[in-house]
């Protein structure tokens, strides 16, 4: 019971979908992908650099320079939970950049009783996915790429396949230190469903971002705004009834999220320190998250998130921390290398 309290906590933080939680399969596709993807707010979908393993959010952050770049992430949740993905990059003819990425979820070990409680063992619940995705410049400045994701999950004897599709493009200007982008994400079909008449949707989720770098100081900053295909993203109680004020007698109607509210869940903020070449100070805030996780009696610090990325001459190493809500947080690392760097 410990364990699915702490998966559901989980799952629930970083989908982060509010009013529409639990009305889709395969949650672990909004969970963040690498350290770095956590440390700015989980949703880093506007910058083409090195990082290989943030193209496995945004296909069409792929450049030559992911050519033979393998990457390896780890995240350390609450609860025994463990979070591993594997990312691969390749340059193919006529300026094409592919890339693989697998990743596996486990959510630790789960006992099997009866409807009496007589207990029947263990079972371990996983979810993976195994993606493939390809880019082409359009023009100097403009690339779109695009994913094919293979899913599977598996609860005890129950297991569900499903198959996605990630479209983006990608804008960057290097005069003027500008970034874009346009991200329609987890696109697809379960074509399995846990039972054998029970199929669920996809979280489709569209997004865009932008991002600056300042010209004069070591900071680049970037704005996502996420869920733009859900308008209202707040949670409003079906069991909630109207209150008498006792002073007044006057009814007081069930409170509900105004307009401003509403457009202020849609955006997350990502601040970079770009200290040197071989280090960044990285940190994210997203109001959504924060509004629908915090504790109302200790909100703390929920929704912001932290980390830093450093290069050496082989490796590249990534740390995200992020803070959930004042009951829990998430641990990330990531470690990258270019085969070609090895060679003596």
């Amino acid at each position: 019971m410990k364990n699915l309290l702490v998966l559901s906590f989980l799952l629930t933080a970083f989908t982060s979908l509010g009013q529409i939680g639990g009305n889709y399969s395969f949650g672990h596709l909004n969970l963040p992908f690498s350290a770095r993807n956590l440390a700015l707010g989980g949703d880093y979908i506007s910058i083409s650099d090195e990082d290989i393993s943030s193209t496995a959010l945004n296909p069409a952050l792929l450049n030559e320079k992911h050519h033979k770049q393998i990457a390896f992430n780890q995240s350390l949740m609450a609860g025994g939970l463990k979070s591993s993905m594997l990312n691969f990059g390749w340059n193919l003819k006529d300026q094409i950049m592919t890339g693989v990425h697998l990743r596996y979820i486990g959510y630790g070990t789960f006992l099997r009783t009866d409807q009496f409680g007589n207990e029947l063992g263990d079972f371990h619940p996983f979810d993976y996915d195994l993606s493939f995705s390809a880019v082409k410049p359009m023009t100097p400045r403009w690339k779109v790429g695009a994913s094919l994701r293979m899913i599977s999950s598996k609860i005890d004897i129950y297991n569900a396949i499903g198959l996605s599709i990630d479209m983006g493009a990608h804008y960057h200007n290097e005069d003027q230190q500008l970034s874009a982008a346009f991200l329609v994400k987890n696109a697809g079909y379960q074509l399995k469903g846990y039972t054998k008449d029970t199929r669920s949707p996809l979280p489709v989720q569209v997004q865009a971002a932008v991002s600056k770098k300042l010209a004069h100081a070591p900071f680049r900053f970037s704005l996502v705004a996420h869920h733009l295909n859900i308008w209202d993203l707040t949670y409003n109680d079906p069991n909630a009834q109207p209150t008498i004020d006792a002073l007044t007698g006057d009814t007081i109607p069930v409170p509900t999220a105004n307009t401003i509210e509403k457009i202020a869940r849609h955006f997350s903020y990502q601040a970079e320190i770009l200290l040197s070449k071989n280090l960044h100070i990285n940190a994210g805030f997203d109001y959504h998250q924060r509004k629908e996780m915090r504790l109302v009696s200790k909100p703390g610090m929920a929704g912001f998130s932290f980390g830093v990325s450093m290069w050496f001459k082989r490796i590249m190493i990534d740390y995200g921390f992020g803070i959930v809500s004042s009951a829990g947080y998430q641990h990330m690392l990531t470690l990258q290398t270019n085969l070609d760097q090895w060679r003596r």
